[in-house]
């Protein structure tokens, strides 16, 4: 199901580029917005699309790490620790 969700954003993020391009480039084309301020319109996009990402994959990482501890699920730190007390 996380898969699906992941799948599901990442496809609707490439349709959306898709069509902002393709808009972009209509308004070129008919003389409506200059080459450079397009350019510097997609280039604009992508920096945020960007800084989003990196929010997401921090949100999803803290929620994660949360949920594994309220689990009480070993870490790989958890089990390297315990490997070393052992010896």
């Amino acid at each position: 199901m996380l898969k699906d969700l992941l799948y599901t954003g990442i496809g609707a993020a490439v349709v959306l580029k898709e069509r902002v391009e393709a808009e972009v480039k209509k308004l070129q084309d008919e003389g409506k917005i200059k080459t450079d301020d397009a350019k510097s319109f997609l280039d604009s996009i992508e920096a945020k699309g960007k800084e989003e990402e990196q929010r997401i994959k921090e949100q999803f990482k803290s929620a994660l790490k949360e949920v594994i501890d309220e689990l009480g699920v070993a870490t790989k730190a958890d089990l390297e620790k315990l490997k070393e007390d052992l010896k």
